[in-house]
């Protein structure tokens, strides 16, 4: 299934609003962490084939290349934004990738979850200072692709939205993603998708059924219509 994607010609939110959105869907994200038992690090993820514990050493590692991303501009015109910075894949992750499964590998040679939750949170602040300080003209270089720096939080918004809901598919009890941070990345993915879900599905749903984290029911996948047939974007 390929699904092709065009350069965004509607107008990008107001930096400031990008940050704001970016500060409060990481620090959402890590307190989120922060709040786990020693026990959930070692339940499932909502990503296939990683453990919490996986998950965030991957979210350290995300952090990590936040800071070196913004602190690495570069002269280049842009080539993506916001919309266009995401890969579609033609299958979800299977967790057997190398790098996918050096992951766990890494995340066990921390031993105790308080070194993991420590590194994510120095890392993490880093990068949110990062952020907060950087010039939203800025042009930086990610992916083999170029794109500002606004455009570039704005991606992460939606990186971060769809890893805590990964973080606590396994998890009832722990805080979901703030409502500001699940509509503006339910947002984004309709403007990937190149059309709106239905009205009434949830923010939260239609993250889950649009990347593929749960299937539609009968009810939803009727209501999809169309968009059903290029249904799951598969982020990567």
């Amino acid at each position: 299934m390929t699904v092709r994607i065009r350069l965004s010609a509607l107008p990008s939110p107001p930096y400031r609003a990008v940050v704001d959105l970016f500060s409060l869907s990481w620090t959402a994200l890590r307190t989120a962490v922060a709040e786990l038992p020693d026990e959930d690090f070692e339940r499932p993820s909502g990503c296939t084939g990683w453990l919490v514990r996986d998950l965030v050493c991957h979210l350290a590692i995300d952090a990590q290349d936040v800071l070196i991303t913004l602190v690495t501009p570069t002269e280049t015109e842009p080539t993506a934004d916001a919309v266009t910075y995401w890969n579609l894949l033609d299958e979800q992750p299977t967790g057997e990738d190398p790098l996918d499964a050096l992951i766990p590998r890494l995340a066990a040679a921390y031993g105790r979850p308080r070194w993991l939750k420590f590194h994510l949170d120095d890392l993490g602040s880093a990068a949110s200072r990062a952020a907060e300080l950087a010039d939203p003209a800025l042009r930086v270089s990610t992916r083999d692709k170029v794109l500002t720096v606004g455009d570039y939080l704005a991606a992460y918004v939606l990186e971060w939205t769809l890893h805590h809901l990964d973080l606590i598919a396994h998890l009832p009890l722990a805080a979901e993603p703030p409502a500001e941070t699940l509509l503006s990345a339910r947002t984004l993915l309709e403007k990937i998708a190149e059309t709106p879900f239905p009205a009434w599905f949830s923010d939260k749903d239609a993250l889950l059924i649009g990347t593929g984290r749960r299937p539609p029911t009968d009810v939803e996948k009727a209501a999809l219509h169309d968009l059903s047939a290029n249904l799951p974007l598969i982020l990567g």
